[in-house]
């Protein structure tokens, strides 16, 4: 039997769908994108550069009204504009895959869990670290049982600029919290937040955090440190757009051993000794291009289930929570907030 074929379109085409999303779906046989929107007219042409046959739109409002046989849509604007465009492909009954933070602000995060849940369609959430071959295999180490139970994370993000976007539109918006909602917290909090999540096999109960912006031009915050109180532990995270290099360093502490990720590298202490092995990932690659199919996978296979409201998108709901939690715990001097985990509103 012939699968058929899921047909998408692209809101926002800049460096992270032109370098990861559009070259990934190009690889695919049972997924084609058939428009793209995008309100830079040089960012247009750079889609029809790729495949002429595109049809493209300067605003997703033109696309929606034009496109009437799709089945999602790949939204990879700035934060800011997620949630309103999420909430229209939704109203017009197709699936979405969005770019992490799932939305700018908690209420909108929530008003999208809930129209996914009304509209009977998925919104999904490109939560990609998870799929990073080297992430992948600390989660079957940890899985094995061989550094016991985890109850410690130390997660640190080293980055020597904030992310660039594209040469024709607004290189510097993710420094701009009108465009972005906020700065490092906000760019690279989901990262840090979902593999808390996944690795303590838990949803944190309160947060302490703490901003430090050193570079004055901006109004976003480039500097972020927190802790995690967890039901099953807890996890210190440190995410830096000022540290002079690009790199991850991860530790997993567990009641048997211990794993520590440094980039590609793995070592792993357990009561057998330690072991140390690399697994190609390529962080360097800021595209992450290498690891969207397997998360592609994981939202197809959301949409066959029916799963509207799914564990990832849960996951994100919370991601956007906490995020604005650091915030208020960071603005009234550190103190720790509580975390809402119960999602009573669903």
């Amino acid at each position: 039997m012939t699968q058929q074929v899921f047909r998408g379109a692209i809101i926002g085409f800049g460096f992270i769908s032109g370098k990861g999303h559009f070259p990934a779906y190009q690889s695919r046989k049972d997924t084609e994108i058939v428009a793209v929107a995008d309100i830079c007219p040089a960012r247009r042409q750079a889609a029809l550069a790729l495949n002429p046959k595109l049809r493209v739109y300067d605003s997703a409002e033109k696309l929606f009204d034009a496109e009437k046989n799709l089945d999602f849509v790949d939204i990879s604007t700035p934060p800011v504009d997620h949630g309103s465009i999420a909430q229209a492909a939704l109203a017009r009954g197709l699936h979405v895959l969005c770019e992490k933070p799932l939305t700018a602000t908690l209420p909108e995060a929530r008003e999208l869990l809930l129209a996914a849940n009304r509209a009977r369609r998925v919104v999904f959430p490109c939560h990609n670290y998870k799929h990073a071959p080297v992430v992948k295999t600390v989660d079957e180490i940890i899985a094995s049982g061989e550094i016991g139970k985890v109850h410690g994370l130390t997660l640190n993000t080293y980055r020597n600029t904030h992310a660039k976007g594209v040469q024709e539109w607004r290189t510097d918006w993710r420094r701009d919290k009108k465009t972005s909602g906020g700065g490092i917290a906000m760019d690279h909090g989901s990262h840090t937040f979902y593999l808390t999540f996944n690795w303590l096999k838990a949803l944190p109960t309160a947060v302490t955090a703490k901003m430090v912006t050193i570079n004055k031009e901006w109004d976003t915050e480039d500097n972020f440190s927190c802790v995690l109180t967890f039901p099953t532990g807890y996890a210190n995270a440190h995410l830096t757009w000022t540290a002079g290099v690009r790199k991850v360093i991860y530790t997993i502490q567990g009641s048997q051993g211990a794993i520590t990720i440094d980039d590609d590298d793995i070592q792993v202490a357990s009561p057998t000794g330690v072991r140390k092995f690399s697994i190609a990932s390529h962080w360097g690659d800021a595209s992450h291009v290498g690891w969207f199919n397997s998360m592609f996978d994981q939202f197809r296979d959301c949409v066959r289930r029916g799963e509207y409201v799914n564990s990832e998108l849960k996951e994100a709901y919370h991601c956007v929570q906490l995020i604005h939690r650091a915030y208020e715990s960071s603005n009234d001097g550190s103190r720790e907030v509580q975390l809402d985990t119960s999602f009573s509103f669903l």
